[in-house]
């Protein structure tokens, strides 16, 4: 399972929905899990935000944004160039309250598949976080049988 908020590998938090009775499938939507506390604090305050607009108890415009995690800000960092690039085939000289609806687009396609593609990088080389200790394993695929080494009943050791 992801991680509801970052799409990481969700560890053990989950989201129940109270509202709802216990027998209630309701009650524990399969796919609210997270990867940590702070996911876990992010989605239950959006979404105790959004239950209070909803049923119009507050009258809540916007809602605070949690703070970028050095992964999100050298994601953010990397993100200039392809900005950089995007309004350079604009022009420079040219506001951005004078940019058109697709050059607009343009640049902020250029901007989300930059970050998407950093937080995938960063994500998938740090998909098996190392274990303090331990060496690195090889690739598995590599030699299927590299687990087999002391097992073999026909080979005799010197």
């Amino acid at each position: 399972m992801k991680c509801w908020v970052c799409k990481r590998q969700a560890r053990g938090f989950g989201h129940t929905d109270n509202r709802h009775g216990v027998g209630d499938p309701r009650r524990y939507p399969i796919d609210w899990v997270f990867c940590s506390q702070r996911c876990q604090s992010a989605f239950h305050a959006l979404y105790g935000n959004w239950l209070q607009d909803k049923e119009g108890r507050v009258d809540i415009k916007e809602v605070a944004m949690i703070d970028p995690s050095d992964v999100e800000m050298a994601a953010m960092k990397k993100c200039l160039k392809a900005f950089g690039e995007a309004a350079g085939e604009i022009g420079f000289a040219k506001p951005l309250g004078d940019y058109s609806e697709a050059e607009a687009l343009r640049v902020i396609d250029a901007i989300v598949t930059c970050w998407t593609d950093a937080m995938v990088e960063h994500h998938e080389a740090s998909k098996y976080p190392p274990v303090r200790g331990m060496k690195p394993t090889p690739d598995p695929l590599a030699n299927p049988f590299a687990d087999l080494e002391d097992d073999l009943p026909w080979e005799t050791k010197p």
